[in-house]
């Protein structure tokens, strides 16, 4: 059995869950999601908890548990506290800059890359444009925009330059020993 879909999720003050059929939705001062909810699971409001139960014995159904209390517990997060990544550009002459809803990358390329981003998602550009975050209250979400934005330019594992996570270690490769 799952242990983790056991756990009943509570509510912070603010937040409200409301059910209507299958889909359920979370409401807080970051915003509201709503989910739709797997035919395998039975999801109970209590007055400042969620239940989420397997509908069944079958194992799907208790795999379907400890997923959609998993989804369930990062939407309450996401709209009590909301979700936050750094990054960080390694690189001589790599920056971002914020322009409206857009960052604006400079990236080794011959042309500068312009990315708009998402409804619910916003950025902050640090300083000297080297550091930027990712915030919004869906994790779902939040975790994609991190990853298209790497994407324009990953970490090379010969210098480690491009755009990378802020705790995320690149291993770097010797490169060539030289002619002797």
């Amino acid at each position: 059995m799952s242990r983790i879909g056991k756990k009943p999720i509570d509510l912070p003050k603010g937040v409200q869950a409301t059910l209507k059929g299958n889909t359920i939705s979370i409401k807080g001062p970051k915003g509201d999601l709503s989910r739709q909810l797997p035919p395998n699971v039975e999801v109970k409001l209590e007055e400042q908890t969620i239940n989420v139960l397997p509908a069944g014995s079958a194992k799907r159904a208790r795999a379907f548990q400890g997923l959609t209390r998993a989804l369930l517990n990062n939407m309450v997060v996401g709209v009590s506290d909301g979700f936050k990544k750094d990054m960080s550009l390694v690189g001589v002459g790599y920056r971002v800059a914020l322009s409206g809803n857009k960052l604006v990358f400079n990236l080794g390329y011959s042309h500068p890359i312009e990315f708009p981003l998402p409804k619910g998602i916003e950025a902050e550009v640090g300083e000297k444009g080297a550091v930027f975050s990712i915030k919004g209250s869906d994790r779902e979400l939040v975790g994609q925009t991190c990853a298209t934005i790497r994407g324009f330019r990953p970490p090379e594992p010969y210098k480690g330059k491009g755009i990378r996570y802020a705790n995320e270690n690149v291993r770097q490769k010797a490169g060539k020993a030289g002619a002797k």
